[in-house]
């Protein structure tokens, strides 16, 4: 399994295609400590006037990158050092924390505001992409960072839930 996800490594950063190499880079930038996610959450905060948003979202940021840091912790791979683009990273590789928290904070934005999920989705789905193309991770490190994302996300809803006795609702 390891041997084949070097492979797709090795295949995705062969087949850069330069003009895309600033976008990417970008779609990385934005994404670092769920610094997009957090922009979001108080655009949309004072235009619904719900700061709540904003609390929900930095709250999701912060359980997800804890978790992530756990699991560098606990699962020292090493990045694919030879190919990145951008700033190189220092941290161990497994799981992404950019897909986890791009993962984790668009799925408590999308069930904040349902008829945006597609877009937050489609975002979240380009950064997590773009640790691949920069070479900054391996496709199994992004996968788990999703995984770690969306149970992140649906952990804190759940307790959020069972605190409140309603949970979060849209609109």
């Amino acid at each position: 399994m390891l041997s084949l996800d070097r492979r797709a490594e090795a295949w995705i950063v062969a087949h850069r295609t330069g003009w895309l190499d600033w976008l990417s880079i970008g779609l990385s930038r934005i994404g670092s400590f769920g610094a997009v996610w957090i922009a979001i959450a108080i655009l949309l905060a004072l235009l619904r006037r719900r700061p709540a948003i904003v609390a929900a979202v930095v709250a999701t940021d912060g359980v997800a990158q804890l978790l992530v840091l756990l699991g560098k912790t606990l699962i020292p791979r090493h990045r694919p050092f030879v190919h990145q683009l951008g700033p190189a990273a220092t941290t161990h590789s497994f799981p992404s924390g950019h897909s986890a928290s791009s993962v984790a904070c668009a799925v408590v934005l999308g069930l904040l505001e349902p008829r945006l999920r597609w877009p937050f989705y489609a975002l979240a789905t380009l950064i997590a992409l773009s640790r691949l193309y920069n070479g900054d991770h391996f496709p199994l490190d992004v996968l788990g960072g999703a995984v770690v994302g969306v149970a992140t996300a649906l952990l804190l809803r759940a307790a959020v839930r069972r605190r409140a006795g309603r949970g979060w609702r849209a609109g």
